[in-house]
């Protein structure tokens, strides 16, 4: 991610992180760094990101009309987001409450 992107950017660049280092930390039994695979995850997910047609207006990437994720890999972030999302709350409770408000703005056309 540049130092340029809009803050919202940002924000969903430290989330997609945080939930990727908390799967990997517990279900991989990493320390500091992540395995292979879940950074090779991270990498695709902020190259996605970076990509992203609507940038700052951005929903949700489940609510959002434009797939960017290849399908093998959009299966992979769901897994991470339906282990990661419980747990957000306490272990992240502001990008939690953040993400789930973002889910609530509309699709951008």
């Amino acid at each position: 991610m540049t130092s340029a992107a809009h803050p919202r950017m940002k924000r969903e660049d430290k989330t997609v992180e945080a939930m990727i280092r908390m799967h990997c930390g517990d279900r991989h039994g990493g320390g500091a760094d992540l395995c292979d695979e879940c950074e090779a995850l991270l990498d695709y997910a902020r190259q996605r990101l970076g990509k992203c047609p609507f940038q700052e207006n951005k929903t949700a990437c489940a609510r959002c009309p434009v797939h960017c994720y290849r399908p093998d890999m959009r299966e992979e972030v769901r897994a991470v987001m339906r282990y990661a999302g419980p747990r957000m709350l306490y272990r992240h409770p502001v990008l939690a409450v953040l993400h789930l408000l973002d889910g609530l703005r509309r699709s951008p056309r």
